[in-house]
């Protein structure tokens, strides 16, 4: 009625289920945020389309594994995942917390 039982609009996991995913070669990680964002630190294996130039069919194929968007917070994820519904792409999920929760939880970071 107010909105608090409301549920996201996109399927989320936390930082530990990517961790466990990405460990099982499970999951594909593409990173959303800019450039420079990215070079400065990013989950380790992702690749990066950033949200400026995004794209649902530059995504990498998922060959079987689950793809899973990420940025900063989970904002410009949750973007590119409504561009993906509007193109019809077969990706739903995107990290809840982006990649600030990756490093609060004490997750590997590649520069």
């Amino acid at each position: 009625m107010f909105g608090f039982s409301r549920k996201p609009a996109h399927r989320e996991v936390s930082p530990a289920q990517l961790d466990a995913l990405l460990r099982q070669q499970a999951a594909i990680i593409v990173d959303v945020r800019e450039p420079d964002e990215f070079a400065a630190g990013h989950i380790p294996g992702a690749s990066n389309l950033p949200l400026s130039r995004f794209d649902p069919a530059a995504l990498p194929a998922a060959a079987g594994k689950t793809l899973i968007l990420s940025c900063a917070g989970g904002k410009r994820s949750a973007m590119a995942l409504d561009r993906c519904a509007v193109a019809e792409a077969n990706v739903e999920t995107h990290l809840a917390g982006g990649f600030g929760a990756w490093k609060a939880a004490g997750l590997p970071v590649a520069q």
